[in-house]
Formats: C-alpha cells, sequence, structure tokens
C-alpha cells in the first residue's frame, strides 16, 4: 500500500464524509442518537483524518523516488 497513497486519502476522505453525516442525519432525527452510531461517527472521522493524513504524507514525502 505504500505505492498508492491516493488510495489512504480517499478513504481518508470517505471516512470524514461519514463522520460529518452520521450526526448530521442524527441532529435532523432521521437516525436515532445511540452509543454506538455516537462512536461510530467519532471512529470513522479520526480514523478518517489519520488516513488522510498518512496518504498525504506518503504522497509528498521527499526522496521517495531518485533519478536511477
Amino acid at each position: 500500500m505504500r505505492d498508492r497513497p491516493l488510495i489512504f486519502i480517499l478513504l481518508g476522505s470517505l471516512g470524514l464524509v461519514v463522520g460529518v453525516v452520521l450526526p448530521f442525519l442524527m441532529v435532523l432525527r432521521i437516525l436515532a442518537s445511540t452509543f454506538a452510531l455516537n462512536f461510530l461517527a467519532f471512529a470513522s472521522s479520526v480514523g478518517g483524518l489519520f488516513l488522510g493524513m498518512l496518504g498525504l504524507a506518503e504522497y509528498v514525502r521527499p526522496g521517495r523516488r531518485g533519478p536511477d
């Protein structure tokens, strides 16, 4: 997976979107606010942020490909 940082970036952005949409649906009372759903929203947001940062770090890492 180290040679494909865009997958990490896409998974991270998907996690962040899920982490925003779930609480929004709970505020609109479309989904019932439960502890498990709140934890899932928080975990997907934190995990998405982590994966996105990891993907960005791999994408811009200096010296990854040198002239051979």
